[in-house]
């Protein structure tokens, strides 16, 4: 449905206007004209705009921001806030949108946006920061899985390749775009840090009124219930395995009574989750859909995908700042090859799969850039020259592009109708989860390396002269700017100390991504629908 005609379906159909869940939403959606879809396209794509490039405007300001604030070893934790709220969240906006409309719920992800990117400007110190981060990451995790509900509801399978590529260029645009903007902003003695927050603002402002006046809200489900049980207990397990890996090795020892008592507590609380989404009357994830083999090797590897993305885009300005000395600014145009090849495959990958239909081979052959990528990431030392940075770190940009939105559709395409949104969501769910996972588990890699490795050299030069065995909370670690003006020997000990733990981050990332490669080994090629399956053929099937 690509050509302006309006898609119809036979109203009497068993099942059509009322016995799923959410089919009120699709039914308005499937009659929207070619010119409409494309106006609804563009309130998605603001959405997305704004989503992106506030993480992505933020992810080049977070040395600067947490140096600041005094907490340059709690990186991880500002960063990984807004990642669990908005892993954790994912299912639920999927789940709701279902129950009272998508329009609603799209409109309510957007003012928590608003709200919490106000908060997080004006934060003061610390905790009303990672607050601020995680009401933020609430509505980033409704605008990140409704923007492809809404899309799947509006555009068959076959033809989604197509629109999935506008998303990957929207997202590579203002994966571009941010952190040249984020590194103008720090480095503007005018405007600051702050403003890194405070310009998502008008953004998400013009989106919320772009999606009012073009998108009409469908029938809302006249039995809904939310599935209270299995968001509590999905999320008390998130936001456990988070808090475990965030502080585990920092602020308590990985064999204590903390690290195991957050440990069982999230294996709990997703045991739990599993009986509370078979008793559910509408569950949040429907067990069904892990009896879908395409949709469990999906969302395998689109959470290992999620750990090597969030871990090199959060972790990577770190390395170019404080390693390499450079500016906000100059730090932001290096992460140019990573986007802007991260743009151009997944433009190239969602037209290709438009025109003939087979999309396996972009997920397998992009795992596989994802882990030579990874690999010559960890080469990188502070010697490294410019040009081989960018190569490096451009060849995981074509592994993501090829990945990332291939995955979804394979998903989408292997589901139900009914299992649209929750389907959709999920995927997303496992790919944000990822993320947190990753950016908790090598935040803690990266703080306890250094800490390790400063003490070690700190203990053995003269430089340590009585300050052996001091570690970074000692020295006092603040902004980029300040570790450049350290005197030259405790300098050299700081940028070789993070060179050796960059390396070893980015070395983890790749056994992480040869796991993602096996997962897409497995996937089944289904073909490509041109159209919505009916409900009576997807009974019969």
């Amino acid at each position: 449905m690509v050509r302006g005609e309006t898609r119809q379906e036979p109203p009497d159909e068993p099942g059509h206007h009322g016995d799923a869940r959410g089919a009120g939403d699709q039914e308005v959606y499937r009659t929207y004209s070619h010119r409409e879809i494309l106006q609804i396209l563009s309130g998605l794509l603001m959405a997305i705009f704004t989503s992106m490039i506030s993480t992505s405007v933020i992810g080049v300001a977070l040395p600067t921001i947490v140096g600041e604030l005094g907490a340059q070893d709690q990186l991880s934790w500002v960063a990984g806030a807004t990642l669990l709220t908005m892993t954790a969240s994912t299912p639920l906006w999927g789940k709701m949108s279902d129950l009272f409309g998508r329009k609603n719920m799209f409109q309510l992800s957007l003012g928590l946006f608003v709200a919490s990117s106000l908060l997080a400007g004006f934060a003061t110190d610390m905790g009303l920061l990672i607050f601020a981060r995680a009401v933020q990451g609430l509505g980033t995790g409704g605008m990140a899985a409704l923007t492809q509900i809404i899309l799947g509801d509006v555009v068959a399978p076959r033809e989604r390749g197509r629109y999935s590529g506008y998303i990957g260029a929207v997202f590579g645009f203002s994966t571009v775009a941010g952190p040249l903007i984020g590194g103008a902003i720090v480095d503007a003695p005018w405007l600051g840090w702050r403003w890194c927050f405070f310009i998502g603002v008008p953004l998400a402002l013009a989106a919320m009124a772009v999606v009012q006046l073009v998108l009409r809200p469908g029938r809302e489900a006249g039995d809904a219930r939310v599935d209270w049980w299995g968001a509590f207990t999905l999320t008390g397990g998130a936001s456990a395995l988070m808090l475990v890996l965030s502080f585990g090795g920092s602020a308590f020892p990985w064999h204590s009574a903390w690290a195991y008592g957050l440990g069982s507590l999230a294996v709990v609380l997703f045991g739990f989750s599993i009986i509370a989404e078979r008793r559910a009357r509408d569950p949040i994830l429907p067990p069904r859909l892990f009896r879908d083999r395409t949709f469990v090797l999906a969302g395998c590897a689109s959470l290992l995908v999620g750990v090597a993305m969030f871990g090199v885009m959060i972790y990577l300005p770190q390395y170019l700042q404080i390693v390499k000395g450079m500016s906000p600014t100059v730090s932001g145009l290096m992460t140019l090859p990573l986007v802007i090849s991260l743009l151009v495959s997944a433009i190239v990958a969602g037209r290709v799969v438009t025109r003939t239909g087979r999309w396996k081979a972009f997920p397998l052959t992009g795992l596989v850039l994802i882990v030579t990528g990874t690999g010559l990431m960890s080469l990188l030392g502070s010697d490294s020259s410019l040009p081989v940075i960018g190569a490096d770190i451009a060849v995981l940009g074509v592994g993501l592009g090829m990945s990332m939105q291939m995955l979804l559709l394979a998903a989408q395409n292997a589901s139900q109708r009914r299992d649209m949104a929750v389907a959709t969501s999920g995927i997303t769910f496992f790919r944000s989860l990822g993320g947190a996972l990753g950016v908790a588990a090598l935040g803690a890699i990266l703080t306890n390396e250094v800490n390790d490795e400063m003490t070690r050299l700190l203990t053995g030069t003269q430089a340590a002269a009585g300050t052996g065995g001091a570690r970074v909370r000692d020295i006092g670690l603040g902004t980029p700017e300040a570790i450049n003006q350290l005197p030259p020997a405790l300098h050299d000990i700081v940028v070789e100390s993070f060179t050796q733990a960059m390396q070893t981050v980015f070395l983890a990332c790749v056994p992480i991504a040869v796991l993602g490669f096996l997962a897409v080994l497995f996937l089944r090629e289904l073909p490509l629908r041109t159209a919505p399956a009916s409900p009576a053929a997807e009974e019969t099937a």
